[in-house]
């Protein structure tokens, strides 16, 4: 039976902006630590994966002694309280609805479901998170029939493979049989090194990045009813997309020959 796997941030909903980056900053204010993020700093910032890793990332030496952190122990038990912080308020955004599904995830869920497909989410982020956006998303019931892999599960984040290959090993998968849907160049690699064939759907800090080697990318998965058609962006295999990304472009997908890793780029992404 097919499977298709989800990224959850940008795939799922355009969280990073609306959702991760104040959430980060909620955090660092409520903890009393001198950093807000703007939205051109953020961009920097989401090519490194994983929150904690962004968080971690601000803590120059000056900073870490100023806010008492003497030594790693202490950092780290910071970066662990921050975190937890930073996802219950992002989870209690998700939740009020202030970051809408993107266009056309409950479609193709639908459509997966009900033709047997087998569903999964495949994330770096906190699995509370996870399981927000996703249940958001797609409803309670629909949520339900995902599997979950998130946040620590693995030991390398995305662009490693690690994340998707425990999801292959857990699920029973072969490559073969499973599509991944991603936003990112990061997502896509890490993808890719599993061995999977991966559609993107670019995002609003994503849409300028390199997607060599992806089997289609497009602006969404697009949603008739909504007035959003697909902007179909690269499709290198010439694959059929009538306004829409269906199951049975996901089926195309699917025949095309066994994805090579794409090719590394100057700039580092998560």
């Amino acid at each position: 039976m097919p499977a298709l796997i989800f990224d959850c941030d940008g795939v799922l909903a355009d969280t990073e902006q609306y959702g991760h980056l104040p959430a980060f900053n909620r955090t660092f204010q409520d903890f009393g630590v001198p950093v807000q993020w703007s939205v051109e700093d953020y961009a920097q910032k989401v090519k490194i994966g994983g929150g904690k890793e962004r968080m971690r990332s601000i803590l120059t030496p000056d900073l870490a002694a100023s806010l008492g952190l003497a030594d790693d122990a202490a950092v780290d038990k910071a970066i662990l309280a921050w975190h937890k912080h930073k996802t219950a308020i992002y989870k209690e955004m998700v939740e009020s609805g202030v970051m809408p599904a993107r266009n056309g995830i409950a479609r193709i869920v639908s459509e997966a479901r009900a033709a047997g497909w087998r569903l999964a989410v495949a994330s770096t982020s906190a699995e509370p998170a996870v399981l927000a956006v996703l249940t958001h998303a797609v409803g309670e019931d629909a949520a339900s029939d995902f599997s979950v892999f998130a946040g620590d599960v693995v030991p390398r984040k995305k662009p490693a493979p690690d994340i998707y290959l425990l999801a292959l090993r857990e699920m029973g998968l072969d490559p073969d049989d499973a599509v991944v849907v991603e936003d990112s160049a990061n997502g896509m690699r890490a993808a890719l090194a599993a061995g999977l064939r991966t559609l993107v759907t670019v995002s609003g800090y994503t849409r300028e990045e390199e997607f060599a080697g992806a089997s289609l990318v497009v602006s969404s998965l697009g949603d008739q009813d909504q007035g959003e058609p697909v902007e179909v962006l690269l499709n290198p295999h010439h694959l059929k997309v009538p306004g829409t990304v269906t199951l049975e472009t996901l089926q195309q997908i699917l025949k095309l020959p066994a994805p090579t890793a794409a090719p590394s780029t100057r700039t580092e992404t998560p």
